[in-house]
């Protein structure tokens, strides 16, 4: 599966062009949880390993706490 294009406004630090979705990983699924549109969940969902998601959840501390509470009551975590 391809990646998307990132929105700027996902990725208002970087430009979105540079960003690489296997060496930036845990950015994009942290900036996606918190921040995502429902078709960049989708693509998150369907791209990377759930383990990857999950432990990038469990770990992540840049999270916003009511982001990290919902995802981790449906991703069972």
């Amino acid at each position: 599966m391809p990646p998307i294009k990132f929105r700027q406004a996902l990725f208002w630090d970087v430009d979105p062009k540079t960003i690489d979705p296997a060496k930036h990983a845990r950015y994009i699924i942290e900036r996606i949880l918190d921040f995502g549109h429902d078709d960049e969940v989708r693509w998150l969902w369907r791209y990377y390993d759930h383990d990857l998601i999950r432990q990038t959840l469990a770990q992540s501390r840049s999270l916003f706490p009511q982001t990290k509470a919902f995802w981790s009551l449906l991703l069972a975590v």
